[in-house]
């Protein structure tokens, strides 16, 4: 089971590179570098032993030292030209993954943003890509170059020697003995130090972006306790990593020592007996170097490669994750009737927010969805925006399900303003214009910004449309980014308008400006509202009420306030409270 589990995770790192199409030409080109840099290095033993066995003052011929000179430089060329290739290779494999990654994940539903923290997400798009980058671009050509040197040393020194060659493997299945568990423990504690990473970073980001949260709820000590700890764990893992480390290399080390000093006793027994010449000794023992460093390089890629395959499983499961369900049909008429049929939705599958939904939304007029806190609201407003799809009944318009047309030609119907707000950082310009591909004419921003009466508070800007908003709009108040929303609505000239209680948090002047601009949006528009005050939706055409998942009215206000027991209890504390303020 482990081991088919490990030749998965070798086979899913092989395919994830193959299938980032990496230029053949230049692999080509690396190896063919690669195998004249160990080829040479191969040559210079024997030159050297020939040296040794011939040497006098007189051999050394300005000839024999110029070829000699020429072959060291041209191995030093080739391998500098072989790691370049070999580099950049390496970065064009990983800048491949993350594109690949970055694109799978907009198009992943909100669903799988629900389940994993953005933290994580940015863990493997950083850290695990990053982990695969050093194995190919620092260690695969070592590897490469070291497997060549290795095998070439090993049938020279048959050729030499084959009695002193044999003792030489001795070594091999020690060596294997104790790469091969300790290569299983370094695959244990680099997966969960990469785990242990993308934690951390969730934990950083959580922080970071809600800063003002953080302080002045003077939770420093508490997150500083959190964070405290995560970066124990990473330490703890990264001491048992160095722990590997501090025992794999010695003893590496101590074997290769033992074989070189069985082989130079042995050699220089053979030499003395006249078996072998000190130059062929001499040249033995260069290429056991040849061999001994490759080795070493080796052990340090296996350890690596251990590690990439772990983060490979993790790319694998973004890029394997079930995207967002689309269609190719474009929207053709807003303006039909909007039916919501026995709609049932739970989150996965356990517990139900919402039970039966049947209403219909009549085009051009404005319905509003109320009800306690936990009804479903906001739920079923991510139902209309597709972020979720629902368990069992359909959303359809003009008799055909919103889920048969493309994502981008229904989402393009939809302007949605919300209690939050949701602001990019950048201008003020990028905000209103975000998501369009099409080019925006300052005059086009006039004429929405004024629409939207946003057009004062930009033009007292020290930049106007060029003004940087922030991290999340934190420069802006809380009237200035609804507006804002608004003049991108407007910008995009919806068929349906989509309102979350989108005053609710607003103070009383900000709030008549921005609840005039919504009441010129919301002309000849399908409106959807949700609604917690129901002094903004006592005009609705339609108000639906919903209880614990489900609706217990649909009428118009006076209808319900007759009708339904809770709405008008609702309707008499806060109209009441009004009147009396």
């Amino acid at each position: 089971m482990k081991k088919d589990k490990k030749q998965k995770g070798i086979g899913q790192f092989l395919k994830l590179i193959v299938e980032t199409k990496p230029s053949k030409i230049m692999i080509s080109i690396a190896l063919l570098l690669s195998l004249t840099t160990t080829g040479v290095g191969l040559l210079v033993p024997l030159f050297t032993s020939n040296l040794v066995n011939d040497f006098s003052i007189s051999s050394l011929s300005s000839s024999n030292i110029t070829i000699l000179v020429l072959a060291i430089l041209a191995q030093a060329l080739a391998s500098g030209f072989s790691i370049y290739l070999l580099n950049r290779i390496g970065q064009y494999v990983v800048a491949s993954i993350r594109e690949k990654l970055w694109k799978k994940l907009l198009v992943l539903p909100v669903s799988y943003f629900d389940e994993h923290p953005s933290g994580e997400t940015v863990s493997r798009m950083t850290n695990d890509t990053s982990v695969v980058k050093e194995l190919i671009s620092e260690h695969l050509a070592n590897f490469i170059s070291g497997t060549i040197s290795i095998v070439g040393s090993i049938i020279v020194l048959f050729v030499l020697d084959w009695k002193m060659t044999s003792i030489m493997f001795v070594a091999f299945p020690i060596a294997a003995l104790i790469l091969i568990p300790l290569g299983k423990t370094m695959y244990k504690i680099s997966k969960g130090l990469q785990d242990e990473t993308a934690t951390f970073t969730a934990v950083l980001q959580q922080v970071l972006s809600e800063i003002r949260l953080m302080k002045s709820s003077n939770a420093e000590q508490i997150e500083y306790q959190n964070g405290q700890q995560k970066i124990n764990n990473l330490f703890h893992f990264g001491l048992k990593e160095a722990k590997v480390q501090s025992v794999l290399g010695p003893i590496i080390s101590l074997v290769m020592m033992t074989l070189l000093v069985l082989l130079l006793g042995y050699g220089g027994m053979r030499v003395s007996s006249g078996a072998l010449t000190t130059g062929a000794l001499v040249a033995f023992i260069m290429y056991l170097f040849q061999i001994i460093m490759p080795m070493a390089q080796m052990a340090t890629f296996f350890t690596h490669f251990q590690k990439a395959t772990g983060a490979t499983e993790r790319i694998i499961t973004i890029l394997e994750a079930a995207e967002e369900q689309d269609a190719t049909d474009e929207v053709q008429n807003m303006n039909d009737l909007i039916k919501v049929e026995h709609v049932n939705y739970s989150y996965n599958h356990k517990d139900q927010i919402l039970k039966d939904i049947t209403f219909n939304v009549e085009p051009g007029k404005v319905t509003a969805i109320v009800g306690p806190s936990g009804s479903g609201k906001t739920t079923l407003f991510s139902l209309f925006e597709r972020f979720y799809t629902p368990n069992d009944g359909t959303i359809s318009i003009g008799g055909k399900a919103i889920h048969e047309f493309s994502l981008q030609s229904w989402r393009s119907q939809i302007g949605y303003v919300s209690q939050e707000s949701p602001i990019v950082s950048g201008t003020i310009r990028d905000n209103i214009t975000y998501g369009l591909e099409r080019a925006v004419t300052d005059e086009e921003l006039n004429t929405v910004a004024k629409m939207a009466y946003a057009d004062q508070f930009i033009a007292d800007l020290p930049n106007g449309y060029n003004t940087e908003v922030g991290e999340r709009g934190m420069k802006l108040s809380g009237g200035q980014r609804q507006r804002i929303a608004i003049a991108r609505a407007f910008l995009r000239n919806p068929k349906i308008l989509m309102l979350d209680e989108a005053t609710s948090s607003l103070d009383s002047k900000s709030e008549k400006v921005v609840q005039q601009a919504l009441n010129d949006l919301m002309k000849g528009r399908t409106t959807i509202v949700i609604a917690h005050r129901l002094s903004t939706i006592i005009d609705s055409d339609q108000i639906i009420f919903l209880e614990k998942g489900s609706i217990t009215g649909i009428g118009s206000h006076s209808e319900l306030y007759k009708s339904h027991a809770l709405y008008h209890e609702f309707a008499d504390q806060q109209l009441h409270t009004i009147a009396i303020a």
